[in-house]
């Protein structure tokens, strides 16, 4: 990555930083080349502040870091977009974005984050975890799940038992990303594929 951090005239790039997960815009900030070489480093971003005239990673002193998860420069190499973890409220005034914005996850954006926490759990594979004993056991006994859950979830429908329905209607989603994240593939796969239908 060549960034022209001399086209401002200051030695500084803006940096714009997104929430990996609800596409949010938390803030815009400042980096130079020491700052952007720091936040690669640490895995959290670092900024060039112009009213401190230092370094400055972001949660030093309140511990509400933005972890890194992925960092593209634009077309021009003269701006950056940061895609992070946030640890708490962005905002020095408490709020989620320096914008005033929510950013809480919504119903339907909390798959990806199952769908990134299941991956995790195939990653680490840790301990007494389920999910990680369904890995273990392999496609036969992944399969059998999500048939076993799709037939309880029949069943909650057909005694138009709404509650059981959607109970076992998640128990059914869990185990296909599980069995999705098996096979190589994540729930945006289907989405891709539905959407190629739809056209």
């Amino acid at each position: 990555m060549t960034l022209d951090f001399d086209k401002l005239g200051n030695g500084l790039i803006p940096a714009v930083i997104q929430d990996n997960t609800t596409n949010v815009v938390l803030m815009v900030g400042f980096m130079n080349q020491e700052a952007f070489d720091k936040t690669q480093e640490l895995g959290k971003v670092t900024f060039y502040s112009r009213t401190k005239n230092r370094l400055w990673t972001k949660g030093e002193e309140s511990g509400n870091f933005l972890n890194v998860v992925s960092i593209k420069e634009d077309c021009d190499n003269d701006t950056l977009l940061i895609k992070v973890n946030p640890v708490g409220p962005v905002c020095h005034k408490g709020d989620d974005t320096c914008f005033r914005e929510d950013n809480s996850v919504d119903d339907f954006m909390f798959i990806k984050e199952l769908q990134d926490f299941i991956d995790k759990r195939k990653e680490e594979m840790p301990e007494g975890s389920y999910t990680t004993t369904l890995f273990q056991k392999g496609t036969r006994k992944i399969t059998q799940k999500v048939g076993e859950e799709a037939v309880e979830t029949i069943i909650g429908a057909m005694a138009n038992d709404d509650e059981n329905f959607l109970y076992e209607s998640a128990d059914l989603l869990y185990h296909l990303i599980v069995l999705l994240t098996h096979k190589g593939y994540r729930i945006e796969d289907i989405a891709r594929e539905l959407k190629k239908r739809h056209k």
